[in-house]
């Protein structure tokens, strides 16, 4: 494990890369398990921001996230944070086929102006973790959608339109 790894984590509505992240976390879970949160907040948030920009405006945000990785380090029940708007997942090793989703995917979405926090998740290990056999895969708010193929642009349109109703 390296102190010059990127980490994401999300955010609010949105992915941020860390650097030395999970360095932080090893180094810290012995000595700071049983402390209390707002301590451990503090913590993560004085070493995190010596290798990276947390702006004053995200502090408290930067906090409950940085404290969510480490509960999830530890093996501790992680407090789920409600987070709102599209989320879009293309799970795939970067095909023509995946490709070709990312494209159709950001088309429509630029079509309909939705913004959406978006990754393609090329690493086989990641997509391997998000129970998914086939590729291409699509994920839009966290439901695999669509596996092994590129669907319609109507299914893809109408999938998106279902997700921002919700």
């Amino acid at each position: 494990m390296s102190d010059s790894e990127v980490t994401r984590i999300r955010i609010k509505n949105y992915q941020v890369g860390l650097v030395g992240l999970k360095k932080i976390l090893a180094d810290m879970a012995a000595d700071y398990a049983d402390r209390p949160d707002e301590f451990c907040r503090e913590e993560l948030l004085r070493r995190v921001s010596t290798r990276n920009y947390i702006p004053d405006t995200a502090r408290e945000d930067y906090g409950r996230a940085l404290l969510r990785e480490l509960y999830s380090f530890l093996g501790r029940p992680v407090p789920e944070e409600t987070s709102s708007g599209l989320r879009i997942t293309i799970l795939g090793p970067g095909c023509a086929m995946c490709d070709w989703l990312e494209q159709v995917v950001l088309t429509i979405l630029s079509a309909l102006k939705l913004p959406a926090d978006y990754e393609h998740v090329t690493d086989v290990k990641e997509i391997g973790r998000s129970g998914v056999l086939g590729t291409p895969a699509l994920k839009i708010n966290d439901r695999v959608v669509c596996v092994g193929r590129v669907p319609p642009h109507s299914a893809i349109r109408k999938w998106l339109e279902e997700a921002i109703k919700k």
